[in-house]
C-alpha cells in the first residue's frame, strides 16, 4: 500500500484544504495464521523512533479497521517504509492511519466503501484535510458533517511545483491546537473566508499571480508562528526568490509554497536559508503534486 504525504490548509483554509504530494510512505501488510502477535518493521523516517506494538498508528488503524471486518486481529506482519518526515505538516499521521485502514481492507476482500475508508482514518486523525487528499490525490475541499465527510476533488495544479521546506524540529499537531484562541472577531473570520475562496478560485482557473494574497491567514499561522522561529521571514524570503504564495504547511513547522519549476530550487534554498538565519537547520525539497493518492500493489 503507498500513501502520499499531503500539505494542508495551504493558509488561509484551515481544516478544510489539502493537497496530496508526491512523497509517498509504503506499509506492506501479510496475514500468517501461524504467527502469534504483531510483528513490525520500519525503514526510514521514525525507523529509530516509531513503535513496533500495539502503539504503532499505521497497526492501530488497521485493527480498528479489522473489527469492523470481523476479520482476525493477530497474525500479522507489517513492513512500513517511510519517507515522510514525522510530525512536520506534511501528513505523516494521515498516512499511517489511511494505510492501515486500506491494508486491512484490502486483506480481507475489499468490503468497505470510500466514505467508509474516510470515516475510520479522518476519526482517528480529528479532521479530514489530510485524509481525503491522501486517499483521492489532488486538491481536495472537505468537511465533516452529520451525514458524514463531504469532499470535492480537484485535478493538481498545472505548471507549478511544490516546495517544502523542513526544518529540523517536531510540532506536534496536538501542541499546535492548544495555542490557537476559542474565538476570533468577525473581522478575522471574513478575512479568512475571503482568503479560502480567492485560492480555491485561484488555484482552479490558474491564475497564480493571486497566491500571494490568497494564502494569507488569521486564524492560525500568527498563533503557531509564535513558536516556529523564523516563520514570518521563510514565508517572505520564499516570495522574494519567487514564490507565487507561501504558508504554514498544516500545522507546521514545515513551510510550503507554489512555484514555478524554473524557481522552485531556488524558492526552496532561500526558505532553508531564511530558517538557518532563525538558528534552526532545515531541508528544503521540490515535490510534484499527486494526482492518484493512494494506491495498493501486490507482490
Amino acid at each position: 500500500m503507498k500513501v502520499p504525504a499531503s500539505t494542508s490548509n495551504l493558509g488561509p483554509g484551515f481544516d478544510v484544504l489539502g493537497l496530496a504530494l508526491a512523497l509517498e510512505n509504503r506499509l506492506e501488510a501479510a496475514y500468517d495464521p501461524d504467527l502469534r502477535g504483531l510483528r513490525i518493521e520500519i525503514e526510514g523516517e521514525g525507523a529509530g523512533t516509531l513503535p513496533r506494538d500495539s502503539r504503532n498508528l499505521a497497526w492501530a488503524a488497521m485493527r480498528r479497521t479489522l473489527s469492523r471486518l470481523r476479520a482476525p486481529l493477530g497474525g500479522y506482519r507489517l513492513r512500513q517504509t517511510n519517507r515522510i518526515p514525522l510530525v512536520r505538516g506534511l501528513g505523516s499521521s494521515a498516512s499511517a492511519c489511511l494505510a492501515g485502514v486500506l491494508a486491512a481492507d484490502a486483506l480481507w476482500g475489499r468490503r468497505l466503501s470510500r466514505d467508509e475508508i474516510l470515516e475510520i482514518a479522518a476519526g482517528m486523525e480529528g479532521h479530514p484535510d489530510n485524509v481525503v487528499p491522501a486517499l483521492l490525490g489532488g486538491l481536495c475541499v472537505s468537511a465533516a458533517t452529520r451525514g458524514g465527510i463531504r469532499h470535492i476533488r480537484f485535478e493538481p495544479p498545472k505548471g507549478l511545483r511544490a516546495v517544502v521546506c523542513v526544518p529540523d524540529f517536531e510540532f506536534p499537531t496536538r501542541r499546535a491546537r492548544e495555542i490557537l484562541p476559542v474565538r476570533v472577531s468577525r473581522e478575522d473570520a471574513v478575512f479568512n473566508v475571503s482568503r479560502t475562496a480567492l485560492l480555491v478560485g485561484a488555484l482552479l482557473s490558474g491564475r497564480a499571480g493571486l497566491l500571494r494574497e490568497a494564502m494569507e491567514d488569521r486564524l492560525h499561522q500568527p498563533y503557531r508562528g509564535r513558536l516556529i522561529p523564523g516563520l514570518s521571514r521563510v514565508i517572505a524570503a520564499g516570495l522574494r526568490a519567487g514564490a507565487f504564495g507561501a504558508a504554514l504547511s498544516g500545522a507546521g513547522p514545515s513551510v510550503f509554497a507554489f512555484s514555478r519549476p524554473s524557481r522552485a530550487a531556488a524558492v526552496g534554498r532561500a526558505m532553508a536559508a531564511a530558517f538557518r538565519r532563525a538558528g534552526v537547520t532545515a531541508e528544503s525539497r521540490v515535490l510534484d503534486f499527486s494526482a492518484a493518492g493512494a494506491r495498493a500493489e501486490r507482490r
